[in-house]
């Protein structure tokens, strides 16, 4: 047995001891470690987002202070009220109830472009729905997520949750991921990271809860409001330097409002990458090898990424955006880049505007989210039905829209599902109620429509399935 192996059966067996003892919560003390855990991390807000920007490099300090307020004010906000202890519903009509008992141990998978955020997220959700929670960070923001994690298991403590309730690793190594998500201990891994971690995830062979890249295009309507588009979209664009999956990679326009956007974002600091330009971007952006975005530019602000392509761009620019021709490996700035970089695409009309978002969306961001700008319901309807995502956020910018609980009622959540197009199990935003087997007590209910129907009529070679319909019918 390996050493990761056997850190790994220790964590399980503390896990196991903390699962023995939830089962045995109720639900007012469920929410009443719930509530002190978000204060806790609440309070803690300003603190773990300096430590996030100091050990990742990544993002904006005040954008990861939203991102913790998320994580802990809205999300406790949108689960408190949830029955997820005992009883949570009963249908006298039907005569079933429903009750709710938790998973087991869970393995929380936290990326390094939301650390702290993304652990208190699945600490709560997991303490909601009485299941213990190891954290397994990246090794990039291992401090920040220990600390994190720290002070939610303190509060959970305080407040009389199981101990061992939380756990975390200080010293990540892939191998002990996956030694843990492979442990037959483990009852669902909660997976937030890149496409390989996810895959991994899902090919454990224990029941997992991922998500897929975003590549999310966003077509800018003819009867939009132009200038509240774009400044919505840099909104979103530079929030936290791009690092939420949601955020837009590509705008895309019709040829008879091409102008009248890029005016806007050029009026609005944008600024618009020459050919020569745009490829030394593609240089440092994405990695040639794997045609994947580069670390060396996420999170990154403007002027780090003009200086690592060796560029010059005017002062306070918010965005550097690449017109580009088409879709795929031969455009690298067609794929996601978690940065202030944005893909422009100009089209002859709609139909090709759609083609274009459609070929984006599934160049590398299927299930997720799409964006569209539009006053006109006929139209964003059209866009919706035909576009594959999980998501589809209407005048709102999409990292903040799609993450839910500020511009829209989803579930305010840090993963979020892609379907069976983005290889997940849901398109939902996860939340506590994923957590749970709901198990259903079924009383009897003779079914009176089956009880009238003389029954020995199927058993008459000479009725067709139309016959047996009809004569089914006539009993009520």
């Amino acid at each position: 047995m390996s050493k990761f192996d056997e850190k790994a059966g220790e964590l399980l067996k503390n896990a196991a001891l903390a699962a023995g003892a939830f089962e045995m919560f109720d639900q007012e003390k469920t929410d009443r470690i719930v509530e002190e855990v978000y204060k806790a991390g609440f309070d803690a807000r300003i603190s773990l987002a300096h430590m996030a920007c100091e050990e990742t490099g990544l993002g904006v300090f005040e954008h990861k202070v939203i991102k913790n307020v998320l994580a802990t004010q809205v999300v406790y906000e949108d689960i408190k009220n949830e029955k997820t202890a005992g009883i949570i519903s009963e249908d006298e009509h039907s005569g079933i109830t429903e009750i709710a008992q938790p998973l087991g141990p869970v393995l929380a998978v936290i990326p390094v472009t939301n650390p702290t955020s993304t652990v208190m997220f699945k600490i709560l959700i997991s303490l909601k729905t009485r299941n213990p929670i190891i954290i397994s960070p990246s090794p990039r923001a291992a401090k920040c997520c220990s600390e994190a994690a720290r002070i939610c298991y303190e509060a959970a403590l305080r407040a009389d949750a199981p101990e061992y309730c939380v756990q975390w690793i200080e010293e990540p190594a892939i191998d002990l991921t996956q030694a843990l998500m492979a442990h037959r201990g483990i009852a669902m891994i909660l997976a937030t990271g890149g496409p390989g971690l996810v895959k991994a995830a899902y090919s454990s062979g224990t029941p997992a809860l991922g998500v897929g890249p975003g590549n999310v295009p966003v077509f800018i309507d003819e009867s939009a409001d132009i200038p509240y588009a774009v400044r919505t979209i840099i909104l979103s664009k530079t929030f936290d330097n791009g690092t939420i999956c949601a955020s837009e990679q590509a705008i895309v326009v019709e040829q008879k409002i091409a102008d009248r956007v890029r005016s806007e974002f050029k009026k609005q600091k944008c600024y618009f990458l020459n050919p020569d330009e745009t490829a030394k971007v593609e240089k440092v952006a994405v990695d040639p090898k794997t045609g994947l975005m580069s670390p060396s530019v996420v999170g990154q602000p403007v002027e780090v990424i003009a200086s690592l392509a060796g560029i010059s761009v005017p002062p306070e620019t918010k965005i550097i955006i690449a017109e580009q021709e088409g879709v795929g490996a031969a455009y690298p700035l067609s794929g996601e880049v978690l940065a202030p970089i944005l893909a422009f695409y100009v089209r002859e009309d709609l139909k090709s505007a759609i083609k274009t978002c459609i070929e984006l969306n599934y160049l590398g961001g299927l299930g997720h989210t799409a964006s569209i700008y539009a006053n006109n319901d006929e139209r964003v309807n059209e866009f919706a039905a035909i576009m594959s995502a999980g998501r589809i956020v209407v005048n709102t910018p999409s990292a903040q829209g799609a993450v839910g609980g500020i511009f829209n009622d989803l579930h305010p959540s840090f993963t979020l599902g892609c379907g069976t197009w983005g290889k997940n199990i849901t398109t939902e935003n996860i939340t506590a109620h994923h957590l749970l087997n709901i198990k259903r007590i079924c009383r009897r209910r003779d079914n009176l429509k089956w009880s009238a129907f003389p029954t020995e009529k199927y058993f008459d070679e000479s009725l067709s399935a139309d016959d047996l319909l009809m004569e089914f019918h006539k009993n009520y």
